[in-house]
C-alpha cells in the first residue's frame, strides 16, 4: 500500500512541485489548502490565504490528479499568531509571526490534521532538510534539521522550533533543489503555475506594512512619546513605539545632521533612541523561550547565531541559564540585535535550537 502524505498548498510554485514531486515517487498525495480570510485583497500582489491562491491550488491538485481540501484556520491564526503579533509591537518588540505559524499552524494544527486523516507524513514547500540518524547506545533514530542546498532560499530559521516527534513526521522535498531547479520541474511538469510570482509578505499583511494593520487592530493603545538622543535629550515625537524596529533608519522625521537610527525602544518610558548606525552595533543579548532540537549536552556551546532572517550568521559563546535562558555573546558586534526577533543557532549546516532575544546589552560583561 502506497504511504499517504499531506502537502500543504498555497497555490504558489514550490508547494505545487513538492506535490508533484512526492506524486512521482509513489506517494498517494492529498493536497490541503489552509484558508485564513477568504476575502480576496485589492492588491495585485500575489498572496497566500486568498481565493487566488486556492483556485491555483486546486487547479494543481487537478493537472496531479490528487485530492484537494480547504481548510479554514482564522480562530488559529488569530489567537496563536496575530494577538502575540500586536501584543509584541506594542511592547516596542519586533515579532516574527512565520515562525509561530510554522510551530502552532503549519506543524502543530495541520499536522495533527494530516495524521487524523491516516497520513504518514505532512509535507511542505519549504526549503530546509530532514536527515534521520541511527543512535548505536539507545538503537533509536534521531533527527536533525539541516540548510537547504539553495543558501539563498534556505528557511531553516523559521523552523527551529520543530521537535524530534515533528520531524519524524514531516517532508521537505524542495530541500535537496535550488530555486532555478524547481522553477524547471514545474515547466516541465506542465503545472498551471510555473511561471506565477513568489510571494514574500506576511499573509495577514496585504500590503506588506504592518504599520495600518496596528493602527487598524490597536489605535486607541497606540500613544506617542519623546525621540531623544543617546545622552536623553529631546530630539522631537514618535507616532507610538509599535510603529519603529530597531534599526529602522526611514520614516523618522528627525533631521540631526547625519543618516540617524533607532538604537534602543524603551516601553517603560515610551521612548526611542537615535543615534547613528555605528551606535546600533551590539555583542550580548538575553534569549528567553528556549528549545533545542536535541538537548544540548554542554552548559556553554560555541555556534554560529543567526538574529534574523536575512542576517549572516556569526561565531558567538551561548551559556545556558538554569532558568531556561540563555546569554549570547557574539566574538564582533552585530548590527541591530531586536527584542522580539528570533535568534537561532547554526553548527554548520545543523540547526541546533534557538529562542526569542529578550534583552540586549550595551557593554561587554
Amino acid at each position: 500500500m502506497k504511504k499517504r502524505v499531506v502537502v500543504a498548498m498555497s497555490g504558489g510554485v514550490d508547494s505545487s512541485v513538492a506535490a508533484a514531486l512526492l506524486k512521482r515517487s509513489g506517494y498517494e498525495v492529498l493536497g490541503v489548502t489552509i484558508c485564513f480570510n477568504l476575502t480576496d485583497s485589492n492588491t495585485k500582489k500575489p498572496r497566500c490565504c486568498t481565493l487566488e491562491g486556492i483556485e491555483d491550488a486546486k487547479r494543481v491538485a487537478h493537472k496531479l490528479d490528487i485530492k484537494h481540501y480547504v481548510l479554514n484556520m482564522q480562530e488559529d491564526l488569530e489567537m496563536k499568531v496575530i494577538k502575540d503579533f500586536c501584543s509584541e509591537y506594542s511592547h516596542g518588540r519586533t515579532p516574527n509571526p512565520c515562525i509561530r505559524c510554522n510551530q502552532y499552524i503549519k506543524f502543530g494544527t495541520l499536522l495533527k490534521k494530516a495524521l487524523s486523516l491516516e497520513a504518514a507524513f505532512l509535507a511542505t514547500g519549504h526549503y530546509a532538510r530532514i536527515k534521520k540518524t541511527q543512535s548505536a547506545k539507545r538503537k533509536a533514530q534521531n533527527y536533525s534539521l539541516r540548510k537547504a542546498k539553495d543558501r539563498l532560499k534556505d528557511q531553516s530559521y523559521f523552523l527551529y522550533r520543530l521537535g524530534q516527534q515533528q520531524l519524524s513526521q514531516i517532508l521537505f522535498p524542495l530541500g535537496n533543489y535550488s530555486k532555478s531547479e524547481v522553477r524547471s520541474i514545474a515547466l516541465g511538469g506542465g503545472l498551471p503555475v510555473a511561471k506565477k510570482a513568489e510571494s514574500q509578505e506576511i499573509c495577514f499583511l496585504p500590503e506588506g506594512d504592518f504599520r495600518p494593520f496596528l493602527l487598524e487592530r490597536m489605535g486607541g493603545r497606540i500613544t506617542p512619546g519623546a525621540v531623544v538622543d543617546l545622552e536623553g535629550r529631546l530630539l522631537g515625537e514618535h507616532k507610538g513605539i509599535a510603529l519603529y524596529t530597531v534599526g529602522q533608519r526611514e520614516g523618522l522625521g528627525i533631521a540631526m545632521g547625519y543618516p540617524a537610527y533607532i538604537v534602543r525602544i524603551d516601553p517603560r518610558s515610551n521612548r526611542i533612541v537615535l543615534g547613528r548606525r555605528e551606535d546600533a552595533y551590539r555583542r550580548i543579548f538575553w534569549v528567553g523561550e528556549l528549545h533545542f532540537i536535541r538537548k544540548p549536552t554542554k552548559k556553554k556551546i560555541a555556534l554560529k547565531v543567526k538574529i534574523r532572517y536575512n542576517h549572516r550568521e556569526a561565531p558567538a559563546e551561548i551559556v545556558l541559564k538554569e532558568d531556561g535562558g540563555a546569554r549570547v555573546r557574539f566574538q564582533k558586534p552585530q548590527f541591530a540585535i531586536t527584542p522580539g526577533q528570533s535568534a537561532v543557532f547554526y553548527d554548520r549546516d545543523t540547526v541546533i535550537g534557538g529562542g526569542i532575544i529578550d534583552k540586549v546589552l550595551d557593554g561587554d560583561d
